[in-house]
């Protein structure tokens, strides 16, 4: 059994919304256009079925709803699109055995709001924020309500890179070039998300907190020097600002949280990065996920199937860690 634990989708309701009271999909409309299985439930359904008892896990895919909508549209749109994913789950079990609410920051209050009902009311089995907020980042305390409930109603929250191609790679230009905004923004945005989450003591305000990394937690396996033992001696680069008691103030050594974040295998179908993301987070934190439509599935289990694993941990990655993640049993 295969449990695609991120994978997007479009329902229909929520996509004609999308289209009539925003912007619609900008600049990814080329994309959508090559991606058919976003809406299409008959063409999703027929490439699932080349790769026998797979199952999805179902998400919103972007457009971010608060770059594209003021709060009180925000969050109208994020319930519909809840209502419009728990249906599909109601009407294919068998295909989607759980979804993942969309919650708009913009509007903390509501977004709260939302969550418990898509959570308590729904059947959500988790939270989709992204990495920041319009800018913001997810360390600052207007954001906290978010993690205080997903604690309380313990369900994982999803963490979704978001960044365009508005943020420069260079001062000197106005935009990033060749997609790098994607390609390399994406992890960094995903690892700093992290970090400041971690450094702000999140972790130790919510124990037990579950957060899934898409596309194997960015940058942090690669770098676990650098965070580690390079970052023992933070504030000591940092004249201007006084780091002293960030590390002290947290309760653990600061690595043991970042390996308590969980990391998907959604790499593209890559496999240089899979063997890294496994040793650092271990088979406990990883879950299998392809990113499909935006990525591929069978690249994507052969991938996964080349590493040297026990029948037990790939078990785990495989359907094991949803299980346990979305509190579900899969006969």
């Amino acid at each position: 059994m295969i449990v695609d634990i991120y994978t997007h989708l479009f329902p229909q309701d929520y996509f004609e919304a999308l289209q009539s009271q925003t912007s619609g999909l900008g600049s990814l409309a080329a994309r959508m256009k090559t991606t058919p299985t976003v809406l299409d439930l008959e063409a999703r359904f027929r490439q699932m079925d080349a790769f026998g008892d797979y199952r999805q896990v179902i998400s919103l895919p972007a457009p971010t709803l608060e770059e594209i909508a003021p709060p009180p549209l925000a969050q109208a749109l994020s319930r519909r699109a809840n209502d419009g994913l728990a249906e599909l789950v109601q009407r294919h079990p068998e295909r989607f055995p759980a979804f993942v609410a969309t919650v708009a920051l913009n509007d903390v209050t509501g977004a709260v709001a939302e969550a418990e009902r898509a959570v308590r009311t729904l059947g959500a089995r988790g939270l989709q924020i992204h990495t920041n907020m319009c800018g913001r980042p997810l360390d600052e305390p207007d954001f906290a309500p978010i993690f205080a409930a997903a604690h309380l109603l313990d369900v994982p929250i999803w963490l979704h890179p978001t960044r365009s191609a508005s943020h420069s790679d260079y001062a000197t230009e106005a935009k990033s070039r060749f997609e790098m905004w994607w390609c390399f923004g994406w992890p960094y945005e995903t690892s700093v998300a992290m970090a400041r989450l971690v450094f702000a003591g999140i972790f130790d305000r919510y124990p037990g907190l579950k957060v899934i990394t898409h596309h194997l937690g960015g940058m942090i396996p690669y770098f676990d020097g650098r965070i580690g033992t390079g970052m023992e001696v933070l504030g000591s680069r940092t004249p201007d600002e006084d780091y002293s008691g960030v590390l002290t103030g947290l309760k653990r050594p600061h690595m043991e949280y970042f390996r308590e974040f969980y990391g998907d295998t959604a790499l593209m179908g890559g496999t240089s990065g899979l063997p890294a993301g496994l040793k650092f987070f271990g088979a406990d934190q990883v879950v299998f996920a392809t990113d499909t439509p935006f990525a591929p599935i069978g690249a994507t289990i052969d991938a996964v199937e080349q590493l040297d694993l026990s029948p037990e941990d790939r078990r785990k990655i495989m359907s094991g860690n949803a299980a346990r993640l979305l509190n579900m049993r899969f006969d």
